[in-house]
């Protein structure tokens, strides 16, 4: 899987330092204390952002962040890696489902699947009874992203182990790629902003969480953090594919930022930018919530 995120030929240089000097000339610590600046939900994986003011966080992330993953006719999940358009599917969540919206089309309100029907899907070598939708929901997606696809649920009895060094025995996951919760700083944002001619929104980066009042990078240095009522494990740095270069709003692909993080944030053959975690304590985390380090590597 790790070759997936990676860009070839990078140098083998160890990580930094996570400290204020990472930042670009004039960039420094955001102004007041740790605080959550914006809390993200993605209800379909690699499909649009949906800001919110409070997210729940338990033991597999976000509630209600990628119950629902688009498959193609053999089962093997999508992405915008390879179909950039599914960045313009909007699936807003409704009770008992969600709603899909995207340009051209009309939207379609999906229910979540009640039945016991189970089709075997995979993702990034996994392989995960999912809960298919309904026919209609396929001809939807397929019609948009103009080739067959499915659309399909993680259900209540479903199971896929996170499975990783970094995790416990136990750690489990819906679908992002393999950790339930992914956080960026403003700060470090603010770094690349600095370094490019047009500066990227935060949604190129896909996190949950987006924390202010912090240095560039310091997420880099954390271990374990309180935000709100839920406290997360920092275990991992997350390396950065394709998906980055997206732009949210047309589809269309570039080479920014990949370009630019490579030339400071690059080693082990990749390029990182943020942070994952796995919630450790549940609890409702909203806007403007204090966020405190409570333990740095």
């Amino acid at each position: 899987m790790a070759a997936e995120y990676g860009l070839p030929g990078m140098a083998e240089d160890g990580p930094p330092e996570a400290t204020a000097e990472q930042g670009a000339p004039g960039v420094t610590a955001a102004d007041g204390p740790p605080r959550v600046a914006a809390l993200r939900l993605h209800p379909l994986k690699s499909g649009a952002a949906v800001p919110v003011h409070e997210a729940y966080f338990d033991a597999t992330g976000c509630r209600g962040d990628r119950r629902w993953l688009l498959v193609d006719a053999g089962g093997r999940f999508l992405t915008q890696r390879e179909h950039p358009r599914m960045c313009l599917i909007r699936a807003e969540p409704l009770q008992g489902g969600l709603r899909l919206e995207a340009p051209g089309v009309a939207a379609a309100d999906v229910a979540e699947p009640a039945g016991p029907g189970r089709l075997p899907v995979d993702i990034w070598g996994d392989r995960v009874a999912a809960a298919p939708s309904s026919a209609a929901a396929d001809r939807w997606v397929s019609r948009f992203l103009g080739f067959p696809c499915r659309l399909v649920h993680f259900p209540v009895d479903g199971e896929r182990l996170i499975g990783e060094p970094e995790a416990a025995p136990g750690d489990r996951v819906f679908f992002p790629d393999r950790y339930p919760i992914l956080l960026l700083s403003e700060g470090s944002l603010d770094a690349l902003n600095a370094r490019l001619a047009e500066p990227l929104p935060v949604e190129r980066f896909r996190p949950n969480l987006v924390v202010a009042g912090v240095a560039p990078h310091d997420e880099d240095g954390w271990a374990r953090i309180r935000v709100g009522g839920a406290e997360l494990d920092v275990v991992k740095g997350c390396a950065r594919c394709a998906v980055t270069t997206v732009h949210p709003a047309s589809g269309e692909r570039g080479v920014e930022p990949l370009r630019t993080l490579a030339t400071y944030r690059q080693w082990d053959g990749k390029v990182w930018f943020g942070q994952n975690a796995i919630p450790r304590v549940a609890g409702t985390v909203r806007v403007g919530d204090p966020v405190t380090v409570l333990a740095r590597r």
